[in-house]
C-alpha cells in the first residue's frame, strides 16, 4: 500500500509542471480571445446600428437598399451570411442551407470560449490540490519557507485559472446572444426574401 501511495503522489507531483505551462498558454489565449472580443463588439455595435432599422421595416421593395448598405468587404460572420442571402438564390431551402452554416461557424467561434469556462477551473483546482500536498509536508516539518513557496503556487494557479474562466464565461455569454440575433435577422431576412420571389 506504502509503495500504491508513493507512486500516487509521484505522479500527482509530476503533473505540476505541465499544469502551470497549460495554464499559462490558456492565460495567454484568454488573452487574444479579450482582444478579440472587443474588436467584435465595436464591429457589431456598428452593424446593428446600420442594419437594424433597415431589417426592422424590411418589406420586397426595400430588400435593392439593405444590399446597398453592406460594406465592400465582410467584417463578421452576419454580414457575410447577410450578402449571401441577397445576392444568392432566392429559396428556403438556401436561407436554410446559410442558416446552418453560420450556426457551425458560429459553434466554431464559441468552441474557445467554452474551452476556456470549462479548462480554467479544472486545471486551476489541479495545481491548486498538488502544490498543497507539499506546503502541508512543509508545514509539519518546520520547513516555512517551503510551505510558503508552495502556497504561493497554490494561491497563483487559482487566481489564474479563474481568470481564465471569467474571460471564457463572459465572452461566451455575450457571443450567444450576439449569435442568436443574427441567426433570427437573417431568419426575417430570408422570409422576405422568399416571399418577393414567390410573389
Amino acid at each position: 500500500m506504502e509503495i500504491i501511495s508513493k507512486l500516487l503522489f509521484w505522479v500527482a507531483n509530476s503533473l505540476l509542471i505541465p499544469d502551470i505551462i497549460i495554464l499559462l498558454i490558456l492565460f495567454g489565449r484568454s488573452l487574444l480571445l479579450a482582444g478579440s472580443f472587443y474588436n467584435q463588439s465595436v464591429v457589431k455595435r456598428r452593424n446593428d446600428k446600420l442594419f437594424h432599422s433597415k431589417i426592422k421595416d424590411l418589406s420586397p421593395a426595400t430588400i435593392d437598399e439593405l444590399k446597398s448598405l453592406l460594406p465592400p468587404k465582410d467584417n463578421a460572420l452576419f454580414t457575410k451570411y447577410l450578402r449571401e442571402m441577397l445576392t444568392g438564390k432566392p429559396t428556403e431551402a438556401y436561407t436554410e442551407y446559410l442558416l446552418c452554416n453560420l450556426e457551425n461557424e458560429a459553434d466554431k467561434d464559441l468552441s474557445v470560449s467554452k474551452m476556456l469556462a470549462k479548462m480554467g477551473p479544472v486545471l486551476g483546482l489541479i495545481g491548486t490540490l498538488i502544490a498543497m500536498s507539499p506546503a502541508l509536508v512543509g508545514l509539519s516539518t518546520g520547513d516555512i519557507s517551503g510551505m510558503a513557496y508552495n502556497m504561493q503556487v497554490v494561491f497563483a494557479t487559482t487566481v489564474v485559472g479563474l481568470v481564465v474562466s471569467a474571460v471564457g464565461l463572459v465572452t461566451l455569454q455575450f457571443k450567444q446572444r450576439w449569435y442568436a440575433k443574427d441567426i433570427y435577422n437573417l431568419e426575417y431576412v430570408g422570409k422576405v426574401i422568399t416571399n418577393k420571389q414567390e410573389s
